[in-house]
């Protein structure tokens, strides 16, 4: 079965590759700028809520399952949003230094036979980061489009000290729910 995956990130697309998912990916943007919320659970659901009535609107069903997907990245009480230059970037990873950092991932799956609607998020437990290590990071400009600024499959893995929930679920998508209910 194909699904259509209704999001740009290439992330998400590894992911559905890894667990031999068959998807399009074809998707309809939603203005995240627009949700007021300090909650960063309830930011995430409003987002990924967004994105499936846009997306569904213009695709619908019909052809393929739709899934759509949000990540936002929460540390020290404060949603950590997507960078928008290197200072900002900067911030953002400090306030994750040394710190726990949730990675909460919200997915809509849409069949015909199922609506699926999961919230899961995955704590990571970070040592601080090392000053060197962290500039780098900053000019090569991979933290760019990453929610937190945060790669935790790139510069951040060798400071995980804890990992509590799935892996996946941190990169943007809980493969492993959702490949729980793809045989529906």
């Amino acid at each position: 079965m194909k699904i259509r995956l209704a999001s740009s990130s290439q992330t998400r697309a590894r992911l559905l590759k890894e667990k031999g998912i068959d998807f399009i990916q074809e998707y309809v943007d939603f203005d995240e700028e627009s949700i007021r919320t300090p909650s960063p659970k309830s930011f995430v659901y409003q987002a990924t809520l967004g994105k499936y009535k846009m997306n569904f609107e213009r695709f619908g069903i019909e052809e393929y399952p739709l899934l759509v997907a949000d990540t936002v990245v929460a540390s020290q009480g404060h949603i950590l949003r997507k960078a928008r230059c290197a200072e900002e970037a900067r911030n953002i990873l400090l306030t994750q230094s040394g710190h726990t950092t949730s990675i909460i991932t919200c997915m809509v799956y849409h069949s015909k036979q199922l609506k699926l609607v999961d919230i899961s998020y995955t704590d990571y437990v970070f040592d601080e980061f090392d000053p060197h290590d962290l500039e780098r990071y900053i000019q090569s400009g991979e933290w760019r489009g990453k929610a937190g600024a945060c790669m935790v499959e790139g510069f951040c893995k060798t400071y995980i000290k804890e990992v509590r929930g799935y892996e996946s679920t941190a990169m943007g998508l809980c493969v492993e729910k959702l490949d729980r209910f793809m045989i529906l």
